[in-house]
């Protein structure tokens, strides 16, 4: 009895230390996450740099656990279906694209050669949304439901001042929160998170969402400078929730 109550005691004395921490790796790293989305090059890349050295950092001191982080195969066969409802919706998009004469052609080898890239990517922003900013966050906030609210509104105003990309991700911040405090897996939303991305790559225009930039790329995109048509498109910066990454794989054919 006096052993469990030695535990509490410490594990009451070491909250207040922890949840500051909380609050100051969450400052921090959104900071640098903003200061790489709003500053030019090649200060952007720095930025980029430095906000994912703290990620990292902060990850293996602050380290809950491989299940805890979804970074196991626990709950990966339960939450394929979220992948496969992805697939479909994307399908769907991308027919009504194609009705609409919007759609960017493509052929597979360019294809993969493209966006291989940002699917690794997309994985990696799961891995940020929910293992850096909802861990935390729900250590910090009262409720599940505050934490992923206030979670998936840090992801939209990352993508601040994209018009698509902005309501899509406080929708999809706000699924991927939930559906992972059910399934605890990453890899399955990473899936889905990339097969969004890639759906709106190439049903969308440029001159729309600025070929997916946000904060000071968004602002200085040039449609005239960057294609000559919504078919043939140079590469360029695309939204991501730590950093606007140059040279991503978005060029059209």
């Amino acid at each position: 009895m006096s052993a469990t109550a030695d535990i509490t005691r410490t594990f009451e004395q070491d909250r207040p230390q922890r949840r500051r921490r909380d609050v100051l790796e969450l400052a921090v790293g959104y900071a640098l996450i903003l200061l790489g989305i709003w500053t030019p090059l090649p200060w952007q890349r720095w930025f980029a740099l430095a906000a994912l050295a703290w990620v990292l950092l902060t990850t293996a001191i602050s380290f809950d656990g491989w299940t805890a982080m979804g970074l196991r195969e626990r709950g990966f066969l339960q939450s394929l279906w979220v992948t496969g409802a992805a697939l479909v919706l994307a399908a769907g998009a991308m027919l009504v694209s194609w009705r609409l004469h919007m759609l960017h052609t493509w052929r597979p080898e360019l294809f993969i050669h493209r966006y291989w890239a940002y699917a690794v990517w997309a994985v990696l922003q799961q891995f940020l949304l929910l293992d850096f900013f909802l861990l935390r966050l729900l250590r910090l906030l009262r409720s599940k439901a505050a934490a992923v609210m206030v979670t998936a509104g840090l992801f939209a105003l990352a993508h601040l001042p994209n018009p698509i990309l902005m309501p899509l991700t406080i929708v999809w911040g706000a699924i991927a929160c939930a559906l992972f405090l059910r399934y605890r897996n990453v890899y399955t939303l990473g899936m889905a998170h990339a097969i969004f991305g890639i759906c709106i790559a190439v049903t969308v225009p440029a001159h729309i969402d600025h070929n997916m930039r946000v904060g000071l790329g968004y602002l200085t995109y040039r449609p005239h400078m960057h294609f000559h048509h919504h078919r043939n498109q140079s590469p360029q910066i695309v939204s991501t929730v730590a950093c606007v990454k140059a040279e991503a794989p978005t060029r059209r054919s």
